[in-house]
C-alpha cells in the first residue's frame, strides 16, 4: 500500500464487510475519512470521502492524468469504467468535472453494494454502476460514446486473459470517440513480457499508444503497476510526460521510438493465445 491502514474501523464500525468474504475496509491511519479497500489480500482502492480529488495510489494518479487531459479543465465528459472497485477515479472525475456522465461495471455484486452502502459517493454525480462481465458490458455500449474509457479489472491480483486481447481492445476502441483516451492499468514485473505484449496489442487496434510507470518498474526491478494510454488521435504526450515526471512517485513516459524498442518483436495477443496477467510476488503488498 505504501501507507498504513487499521483493521476493524470501517465507516460503520465493522471490519470485514458483511456478506463480502475476503474483502476488508481499512481506515487510513494517516488521513481522516479515508479508506483502503482490500480484496483477497490485494489493496484494490483508496478513497477519501471528504476530498475525492486526493488519489493515494500512484497508478491511479497516472490514470487521472489522462482524465485531466481528455478535455479542457472542468469540462464535463462521458466516461466508462471497467472494474468499479471503490469508484475512486469515477469520484475524481465527478469532482473535477461536474456534470460528467459516467457508467461503471463490476462483476462482484456484493462488493458494489457494500461500496454503495459504506463508501457512498456524491448523489449529485451522474454515475451509474452496473453488475456484469466487463467484456460483455463494453460490447453492448454504443460506438463513439465515450471520451474516456478506463480498464482496471483484476480477479484477485491478476487481469483475466479475455480482457487482454486484440478483440477486447477493439471493443474499447469502438466506443471511444475520435478525441477520446483509453487508460489501462497493467500489473507486471521482472521482464515485463506481459506489458510488452499488451502495448503491441493496443498498437494493433489504436494508432497512438504510450506507457507510463515508475523507472524501477520499467527496469524490471520491482513488480508494480504500469498505465497504458491510447487513442485514435495523437496523445497529449508532452503534458502526460510532464505530469508523470512531477508526480510524488516520479514516472517515465514511453512513446515513439522508446516504445518501439520496448515492444520490439512482440506480437499482439488474440483470444486464442491470451493468458492472465502475471501474479505478483507473495510479499509485494
Amino acid at each position: 500500500m505504501g501507507r498504513r491502514g487499521t483493521r476493524d474501523t470501517g465507516p460503520d464500525g465493522a471490519g470485514e464487510p458483511e456478506g463480502v468474504p475476503g474483502t476488508e475496509l481499512l481506515a487510513d491511519a494517516d488521513r481522516s475519512d479515508s479508506w483502503f479497500l482490500v480484496v483477497e489480500g490485494t489493496p484494490q482502492s483508496h478513497v477519501d470521502l471528504s476530498d475525492p480529488s486526493y488519489l493515494d495510489f500512484s497508478y491511479m494518479r497516472r490514470i487521472a492524468h489522462a482524465a485531466d487531459l481528455v478535455a479542457p479543465a472542468g469540462e464535463p465528459i462521458d466516461a466508462l469504467h471497467l472494474g468499479a472497485g471503490a469508484l475512486t477515479l469515477a469520484r475524481y472525475v465527478a469532482h473535477t468535472r461536474p456534470g460528467s456522465r459516467q457508467r461503471a461495471v463490476d462483476v462482484d455484486a456484493p462488493l458494489v453494494e457494500m461500496v454503495r452502502r459504506r463508501l457512498p459517493w456524491d448523489r449529485r454525480a451522474q454515475l451509474r454502476v452496473g453488475i456484469g462481465d466487463a467484456r460483455e458490458w463494453i460490447g453492448a455500449r454504443h460506438a463513439d460514446s465515450a471520451d474516456l474509457v478506463v480498464s482496471d479489472v483484476f480477479a484477485g491480483a491478476r487481469t483475466p486473459a479475455r480482457l487482454t486481447s486484440v478483440e477486447f481492445y477493439g471493443e474499447m476502441a469502438r466506443v471511444l470517440r475520435p478525441g477520446g483516451l483509453l487508460a489501462v492499468n497493467i500489473g507486471d514485473g521482472h521482464s515485463l513480457e506481459h506489458t510488452r505484449a499488451q502495448a503491441a496489442t493496443a498498437r494493433a487496434v489504436l494508432p497512438h499508444v504510450a506507457l507510463t510507470a515508475a523507472p524501477a518498474i520499467l527496469r524490471g526491478r520491482r513488480f508494480g503497476n504500469l498505465v497504458l494510454v491510447a487513442g485514435h488521435r495523437p496523445l497529449p504526450s508532452e503534458d502526460l510526460g510532464r505530469r508523470a515526471h512531477r508526480d510524488p512517485e516520479m514516472a517515465r513516459l514511453l512513446e515513439g521510438g522508446d516504445l518501439d524498442r520496448f515492444v520490439s518483436g512482440r506480437a499482439p495477443v488474440h483470444d486464442a493465445d491470451a493468458v492472465d496477467s502475471p501474479a505478483p510476488p507473495d510479499d509485494v503488498f
